[in-house]
């Protein structure tokens, strides 16, 4: 493909990406864990406490932003996923507390041939 190895490893991980701001410090959320889950396919109502199974995980840069991290041939359309920040941790390296210790938000996705940014 046209720009060699490079380019075929980011399109490989180019569907899924996410972005953490911290609006209490007004700036990105850098260190954030974030964890995306596979909903189980039998739930008719699927959320994040059904049966999941991790398929990526990796953290926040400097930017807050998270991409190229879960693999494209794992995202399949109308499937249903979950994606976790673990925000507890993030607080706790600056020195603060937290009233959500993680988020969850469930998301289903329509075409994976689309990018999503959660």
């Amino acid at each position: 493909g046209t720009g060699g190895a490079d380019a075929d490893a980011q399109r490989a991980f180019a569907k899924l990406s996410t972005h953490v701001l911290d609006t209490a410090a007004g700036k990105p959320a850098e260190g954030v864990d974030v964890i995306v889950y596979k909903l189980d396919d039998g739930a008719e109502l699927p959320s994040c406490a059904g049966l999941r199974h991790e398929i990526a995980r990796g953290r926040t840069d400097a930017g807050g932003r998270l991409a190229k991290f879960v693999p494209n041939a794992l995202i399949a359309s109308g499937a249903t996923y979950c994606i976790r920040f673990d925000i507890a941790a993030y607080f706790h390296s600056r020195g603060s507390t937290c009233f959500y210790p993680y988020v969850e938000v469930p998301f289903r996705i329509a075409d994976a041939s689309q990018h999503y940014h959660v």
